[in-house]
């Protein structure tokens, strides 16, 4: 790209930014600080300003905020559709409340077509960018040697194709979709997802918080049993639930309000999103420090769903991140060769 049509794309997203800032003006009770609206770089103040977000995240948290003539979602939804960018970067930023507010509101079968628009923009979008086609990786084959291995005798010969890739699905292909059904919905939810954790390393870190105590309301489990785990003994979590036995019997746990069901296409890139929360930020950073302890409590509330689910494959991942959250703790890297004065012969 030549310096002038770089300068031309910056004017346009400049412009675009400006004109998003003015209509988002008139949807707010409260005006838009001014370091937004004067900032030279407006899409940035739109995306990390902390005063602005807590003003769009408190309108989106309104009981009238998802119905079809809403002004923030019809706000979301054009900012996303000006394919700049840095201006869908801001509603992907607030994605965690749209998504978690809009999941607690489905059993009260109220119309929701305001979140559903913004929902199907990105799943529409994510669509025409994979041009329908699945994400896969390449798994190595480990009945041959790695190039990090001398090879002594030539490998067995089992079948034709045992030097091909073995392919495995990320993510399945993608169909367009023009309203969300129950049976699709979560699918369309997960790719926004998706999305948004391909985009994570530009969040804010409020956004991610959102994201995390949304996972938590969504588990609708009591997760601190499993605080010290994989030391954590099941006979000590028996007698700590036996606490709840009342005349006799044992009392039902109240069911947490926004408890959601949470089928693989969605709990995949949730998993990965707190993977990036607990592994992959500096926790030596004050504002961090917030993120990593709810990112935790988070996922041993996803442990104690799957384990009440009695779902093998989210036990496995979610255990899985419980473990590395235990080695973090220990501060040893297994990386690193032991110093010992022992010679072994």
């Amino acid at each position: 790209m030549s310096t002038e049509q770089q300068r031309v794309s910056w004017s346009d997203s400049f412009s675009d930014a400006q004109t998003a800032i003015q209509s988002l003006s008139t949807i707010l009770s409260s005006s838009v600080p001014p370091t937004v609206s004067s900032s030279d770089s407006p899409a940035s103040a739109l995306l990390n300003d902390p005063q602005l977000a807590s003003q769009i995240s408190h309108h989106l948290r309104q009981p009238d905020s998802g119905s079809g003539d809403n002004q923030l979602c019809r706000w979301l939804y054009d900012t996303f559709h000006t394919s700049k960018h840095d201006l869908q970067l801001v509603v992907l930023r607030f994605l965690p409340i749209l998504a978690g507010v809009y999941l607690s509101r489905i059993p009260l079968r109220k119309p929701l077509a305001g979140f559903e628009a913004v929902l199907l923009a990105i799943y529409a979008h994510e669509t025409a960018s994979r041009n329908g086609q699945p994400i896969t990786v390449n798994i190595a084959d480990l009945s041959h040697p790695s190039v990090y291995h001398e090879i002594k005798h030539p490998p067995y010969k089992t079948t034709a194709t045992s030097t091909e890739p073995n392919p495995a699905v990320i993510s399945p292909g993608l169909e367009p979709q023009g309203t969300i059904r129950a049976t699709k919905r979560a699918r369309i939810i997960g790719v926004a997802l998706e999305l948004y954790y391909s985009k994570i390393v530009e969040m804010p870190v409020q956004s991610k918080l959102d994201f995390c105590e949304f996972c938590i309301v969504w588990a609708g489990e009591d997760g601190e049993f499993y605080k010290d785990y994989p030391d954590y003994d099941d006979n000590k979590r028996r007698e700590e639930e036996d606490d709840h036995i009342e005349g006799g019997e044992k009392k039902m746990k109240e069911k947490k309000e926004g408890r959601i069901l949470l089928p693989w296409e969605m709990m995949q890139p949730i998993l990965r999103i707190l993977g990036h929360c607990v592994m992959g930020i500096n926790k030596n950073d004050e504002k961090n420090k917030d993120l990593h302890e709810t990112a935790c409590c988070a996922i041993r509330s996803l442990y104690a769903r799957a384990l009440h689910d009695i779902n093998p494959k989210a036990i496995l991942a979610v255990g899985s991140l419980l473990k590395l959250i235990k080695y973090q703790k220990t501060c040893v890297d297994h990386t690193e060769l032991p110093h010992t004065k022992v010679i072994h012969l």
